[in-house]
């Protein structure tokens, strides 16, 4: 009996403390609930402030090469491209039938997109795509008036240009804006997950508000290493470009520029230009008219599991130099093909598009600091950067047909690898290096082809086939190749086993 009255009170004991625990649990959930963000408090104070750009151009379209016929503008999707498409489309036909057409001829070219007044006498950030080839700018508020806009410069490598309404509208125009300030700054980078407003004109729409988290908060894209991306799931679609990203803290944290997309619209994934880039472009857009960007000459790629390994590092971060450019920045500070970049000025370089968007914040002869990573050790260096316009790579030459086969791949690389020769040393304008004539094992599976030029093994030169085969140690998991193909040269990671 006595048994049977402890068992209830322990029952009973137990169900009190998971009533309690469910209490508290709920109880943290409601607080949570009620601490969540005034959305819409936040869209009310933004949505002025966002303007409907409407750009009016042409734009020389050859007549005779269809590859040169760009209508420009916004990306495809985007109202207007289309109907510069179906011009295009009508001329050449025109021409294939009837001839007699000029080379090249205007078309008209419409775009749309939105943009961010950031100051009260009429200072907008948008896009540089937006405006592309603009030849009238139309800026629609919230509140339906238009004014016009005049371009005070563009730069088509962030993506970002700077308008301004012009100064006989504003004695009259009352504007709604940010504040004095050029953009607020957040005071930390993007958080991922935390809940981001971008308002817009999506496909013509205006004041549209949507809403998503942070994806990633440091993106780099295909083609565009000068800018690391917010990217977001919130809904952005073609004329949404140049919107403003804005967090609960009621901060611009980025402009909206890009959607990946295989239907020409929204798919969940967005990107938006940091605010700090926009704010830089356009300080020097205000102070000179133009945009420069500093270079430090070099071609990098990211750092996987593997060559991490191979490179004796800790952990895969950083950006490993596949080239270093002759003449440029990155020579003259020492910067070496194999060294992996850890920090730029303190700042880590956790994947290999930080470089280049740290460089190009800088500008055209400031001096940076980089800690790289060299054969086990840490090193400092010191770069004073370049300007950005591009100079020419030689291109490299092939293996001569000819040439002396050497023998079939072997060893834990399993290359075939025989030295260059004259005529190919002054072709490819390499004095050492090895040809790879054949692969197999590690290498055919890491990617290595044959014809591919054989230049480093762990970030020591190669020279011989003996060398190569001496460069990787029985206890070696990994090696890291440097390998030239074509013009290029990359770091290929294979996994021995």
């Amino acid at each position: 009996m006595a048994a049977d009255s402890t068992r209830s009170i322990r029952s009973a004991l137990a169900a009190a403390a998971i009533a309690l625990t469910m209490a508290a649990a709920s109880g943290a959930v409601h607080a949570q609930a009620t601490t969540l963000p005034d959305m819409a408090a936040i869209a009310a104070r933004f949505a002025p402030t966002v303007v409907n750009v409407s750009v009016t151009g042409s734009r020389k379209v050859s007549t005779a090469d269809d590859s040169a016929a760009d209508p420009g503008g916004e990306p495809d999707g985007s109202p207007g491209s289309g109907d510069a498409d179906a011009m295009r489309d009508f001329l050449r036909n025109f021409q294939q039938r009837f001839g007699g057409l000029p080379p090249q001829v205007k078309l008209p070219v419409r775009g749309e997109g939105s943009g961010l007044i950031v100051r009260a006498d009429g200072l907008i950030l948008t896009n540089a795509h937006v405006v592309a080839n603009a030849e009238e700018v139309l800026v629609k508020l919230s509140d339906r008036r238009e004014f016009r806009a005049k371009v005070l410069g563009s730069d088509k490598v962030t993506d970002i240009a700077v308008l301004k309404i012009e100064a006989g509208a504003l004695a009259f125009a009352g504007l709604p804006a940010l504040g004095s300030a050029l953009a607020r700054t957040p005071a930390n980078i993007p958080r991922v997950g935390e809940w981001v407003l971008a308002i817009g004109s999506p496909f013509g729409f205006e004041s549209t508000v949507t809403a998503g988290v942070v994806s990633a908060a440091r993106r780099s894209l295909p083609g565009n290493g000068w800018v690391s991306f917010i990217q977001t799931d919130a809904a952005i679609n073609p004329g949404n470009s140049g919107g403003p990203l804005i967090n609960m803290s009621g901060e611009v944290i980025g402009i909206n520029s890009q959607i990946y997309s295989q239907s020409g619209g929204y798919q969940g994934l967005s990107f938006a230009i940091p605010i700090e880039v926009a704010q830089r472009v356009a300080q020097q857009i205000l102070a000179t008219g133009k945009v420069r960007h500093a270079r430090l000459g070099v071609s990098v790629q990211e750092v996987n599991q593997t060559l991490a390994e191979a490179f004796k590092l800790d952990k895969p971060a950083g950006a490993l130099v596949a080239e270093v450019v002759k003449g440029g920045a990155a020579e003259h500070a020492g910067l070496q093909s194999g060294d992996v970049v850890l920090a730029v000025n303190g700042h880590p370089v956790v994947m290999s598009g930080d470089l280049p968007a740290m460089v190009g914040l800088a500008q055209p002869g400031e001096v940076i600091e980089l800690q790289v990573w060299r054969l086990g050790a840490r090193q400092t260096l010191q770069a004073r950067l370049d300007d950005s316009e591009q100079r020419a790579v030689q291109a490299a030459g092939a293996a001569a047909a000819a040439a002396p086969r050497s023998p079939e791949p072997s060893g834990r690389l399993g290359l075939a690898l025989r030295p260059l020769l004259a005529d190919e040393k002054r072709a490819t304008g390499l004095t050492a290096g090895l040809v790879v004539e054949g692969v197999s094992g590690a290498a055919a599976r890491a990617g290595v082809k044959a014809g591919d030029l054989l230049l480093a093994i762990d970030g020591r030169p190669v020279t011989s086939a003996e060398q190569a085969d001496a460069a990787v140690a029985p206890s070696d998991k990994a090696a890291a190749l440097l390998v030239q193909r074509g013009a290029s040269k990359l770091y290929v990671a294979l996994r021995l086993e």
